[in-house]
């Protein structure tokens, strides 16, 4: 079994070629993909990216807390906090003292948060199968196995 291979580490006068940096292509890469989906509901919807990211983690977990978004979206909380507000006012969410601990407050998709999530999760459902149907079933395997392993990587100690 062969130990694995070192990774170059940078060096003084070493170029960072940001084409090439896999932390710019990733994000890069997750801005077009998220404002391609953006474009389906911005103007039909009347929503930010920001609140569809809360609306969309609220419909598949319900219940948590807006510091429990944050987390789940790696969103800064200042930018959730002002997405729960706004989604708030628009009637889209709930929101409700935790029953043990009066001072956490849970949210939830309202009955209009939850009629929103059931025409915009297909739209983004559709532009992800879109961009992966370019790839394989094999390279799309791959990729989320790949993804995963950066994502291990990034909690390793």
């Amino acid at each position: 079994m062969s130990s694995p291979q070192p990774v170059h580490s940078a060096a003084a006068g070493d170029t960072l070629e940001l084409e090439r940096f896999l932390p710019y292509r990733l994000s890069v890469l997750a801005n077009q993909v998220s404002q391609r989906i953006a474009d389906t509901y911005v103007g039909r919807f009347g929503l930010a990216v920001t609140e569809w990211r809360v609306i969309a983690v609220l419909g598949r977990f319900p219940g948590l807390s807006a510091t429990g978004v944050a987390e789940r979206t790696a969103m800064d909380k200042v930018a959730v906090s002002r997405a729960v507000a706004s989604l708030l006012d628009k009637g889209l969410l709930t929101r409700t003292v935790h029953g043990e601990d009066r001072r956490r407050s849970v949210l939830g998709l309202s009955r209009e948060g939850l009629r929103l999530h059931a025409q915009v999760a297909p739209l983004a459902l559709g532009i992800e199968h879109r961009l992966l149907a370019r790839l394989d079933a094999g390279e799309r395997r791959q990729l989320l196995a790949l993804l995963d392993k950066l994502g291990a990587a990034l909690e390793a100690p």
